[in-house]
């Protein structure tokens, strides 16, 4: 242990420097050989390898400055806040407007995705269907997937763009009126009120939502899947006993005769 805070010391500095590494770049600033050391030292700084470059570089989960849609480049190495390149083929698919064939996702990520998303596929965790000729990777969610085979179908995807706005072109007063409406509701609206506007954005809507609301990007995730599954139960609005009194009937008596 005497030994171990010096090299994370030095692991420090050469992150603060360099803000990516190989191993072999680790090894020489921690003057080991040894690979198990430099994972120690790594593990114990949280860190996070890339999903491009077979995963050969490492960063610390403190040093990215992830865009909306989760996603950090430097010097062309990118890495997700998802983690490994499975792990962000999963999560893109799975909130995705339309699904993904390989080379729609491939012009996201910037690495090629055929063997993550068959891989994904053959293990049951995301769903398949040929458009055209070509494979379309969709939600396991059996709703969200039927869901955008509906959008693949009609074309929406191809519009997303021009009927979607950025939250950062958004006008401060409008941000504030957003949130203000989104603090009046309860839990279950504010939910799927995030689901709503997540889906105007998009793709990396979950994100920027969560972060203009403050909430956890897979709540706005579910609030989505729950608005467009259209299997809503509907509670009472009212509380018992609320609104307009019931107008009680009175009968007149016949005379007596």
């Amino acid at each position: 242990m005497y030994a171990q805070k010096p090299r994370l010391n030095e692991a420090l500095e050469f992150f603060k420097s360099n803000k990516i590494g190989r191993l072999d770049n680790l090894k020489h600033a921690l003057h080991t050989n040894s690979t198990m050391t430099v994972f120690r030292s790594l593990k114990e700084l949280n860190y996070l390898s890339s999903y491009t470059h077979r995963g050969k570089y490492y960063t610390l989960q403190n040093i990215p400055k992830f865009d909306e849609l989760g996603l950090w480049s430097f010097q062309s190495v990118w890495f997700s806040q998802y983690g490994n390149l499975v792990e962000t083929a999963k999560e893109f698919v799975e909130n995705s407007n339309a699904g993904y064939t390989t080379h729609e996702l491939e012009d996201i990520l910037h690495v090629e995705t055929k063997h993550p998303l068959l891989s994904l596929y053959k293990q049951g965790r995301i769903n398949r269907e040929k458009f055209g000729g070509y494979y379309v990777y969709l939600s396991s969610e059996v709703h969200e997937k039927k869901r955008q085979i509906a959008v693949r179908k009609t074309g929406a995807e191809k519009f997303e763009v021009d009927l979607s706005y950025e939250i950062k072109l958004l006008s401060e007063e409008l941000k504030a009126a957003i949130i203000l409406f989104f603090s009046l509701l309860d839990e279950k609206q504010r939910r799927l009120y995030a689901g709503l506007e997540s889906y105007k954005l998009g793709h990396g809507g979950d994100n920027q939502i969560a972060k203009l609301l403050g909430l956890d990007v897979h709540t706005v995730s579910k609030g989505r899947r729950e608005l467009f599954s259209q299997d809503i139960k509907v509670d009472r609005i009212r509380e018992k006993g609320a609104g307009r009194k019931p107008v009680e009937k009175k009968f007149r008596r016949s005379p007596k005769g």
